[in-house]
């Protein structure tokens, strides 16, 4: 007579090692993944930019369509009109800090300088942190302006990414059509349902994104800065470009352009201006997560604060402040994709009892 043998390892136990193995796996692609992106980083990076490009881009091209116009003129037309506004309010925001920087830099050490009077150590730090930042500006005026060797080097890189952005900006668009079929043809014949459907939910969480973090950028920049403006605070114009670039940071940089604002306040308007620019900028975060927020992402993937700074930090150590502003659209992404696969293959939830 034959008996079965007892399994070595009870079923919850079997159960705990295969999701091992299957995270221990996703893992290690993901770690692969990165190293790859990394090591390619000068072909990554502009073709993630161009992503971001065309998510915030795409209405334009499809309004551009239903007039009639072909594909080519009119991601043609959509690259040109990237350039005029993006180069536009680029040069506004560059000579804005430019001719303001100094100034907030001056302002933020006078405030360190104020602040040591009171904390001692902590207003040390902070003059060290202003020193730091008037050395960052300098480099920063005689990148754009003497056109050092090394700074020359480094224009050329970003020069060369934002022209190879476009470019792929303009195939995106105008072969946006195509990338179904491509996407059916890359993958497995079974599946080819799948990953256009993953992929079609990552785009649409990026392009909400996108839109959205662009409108609530602009929003906060310019109420923030007609706010300064009206107090009368130095370098209104250069903090609220500072407000609009470091929005697409969520969180973090609110937080960091909050802080610089007060503190240039403090040091040339005394300590009441300060506490109404506080209340301005306080107001203003309210105002965000209470109403523009929930209003203009309300249609796309919601994330939780907790994953959003996570992901700001995993960015930071990989790639910087380029890393940064890459996490959260790339974690949208990721939601988006997770969400389609709970979707279709999610637990059922289990059926109501209909009352008697």
């Amino acid at each position: 007579m034959q008996t079965s043998r007892a399994p070595l390892l009870p079923d919850p136990a079997r159960r705990f090692a295969a999701w091992c193995v299957v995270l221990l796996l996703a893992a290690g692609v993901a770690a692969v993944f990165i190293w790859l992106c990394v090591v390619f980083k000068t072909a990554v990076t502009p073709a993630l930019l161009a992503i971001l490009g065309t998510a915030l881009l795409g209405p334009l091209y499809r309004r551009l369509l239903r007039m009639k116009v072909g594909k080519g003129l009119a991601a043609a037309l959509t690259v040109v009109a990237v350039l005029v506004v993006v180069g536009g309010a680029t040069y506004i925001v560059v000579l804005a800090l430019i001719d303001t920087g100094d100034q907030i830099v001056a302002s933020l050490r006078q405030a360190a300088l104020d602040i040591a009077k009171h904390f001692g150590a902590a207003g040390t730090s902070l003059d060290d942190l202003a020193k730091n930042a008037k050395v960052l500006l300098e480099k920063f005026g005689g990148t754009a302006a003497s056109g050092v060797i090394s700074g020359v080097s480094i224009v050329g890189q970003m020069l060369a990414t934002a022209v190879l952005a476009l470019l792929l900006i303009f195939f995106f668009l105008k072969d946006s059509d195509r990338v179904a079929g491509a996407l059916r043809s890359l993958a497995p014949r079974t599946t080819g349902d799948l990953v256009e459907a993953m992929a079609r939910r990552a785009f649409e969480a990026v392009e909400g994104f996108m839109r959205g973090t662009t409108f609530v950028a602009l929003v906060d920049a310019v109420l923030i800065g007609i706010g300064l403006v009206v107090l009368d605070v130095p370098g209104a114009v250069g903090l609220a470009a500072l407000v609009f670039v470091t929005a697409y940071i969520p969180y973090l940089g609110a937080f960091l352009s909050g802080a610089v604002a007060v503190l240039v306040a403090l040091a040339d308007r005394g300590f009441v201006i300060a506490l109404w620019v506080l209340g301005i900028v306080l107001a203003v975060q309210v105002l965000e997560g209470n109403v523009l927020q929930p209003t203009v992402q309300s249609r796309t993937v919601q994330m939780h604060p907790a994953v959003v700074m996570l992901a700001i930090t995993a960015g930071a150590s990989v790639a910087g402040v380029l890393g940064m502003l890459l996490a959260v659209p790339l974690t949208a992404a990721a939601t988006g994709i997770l969400g389609e696969l709970r979707t279709r293959y999610g637990t059922p939830p289990p059926p109501s009892e209909e009352e008697p």
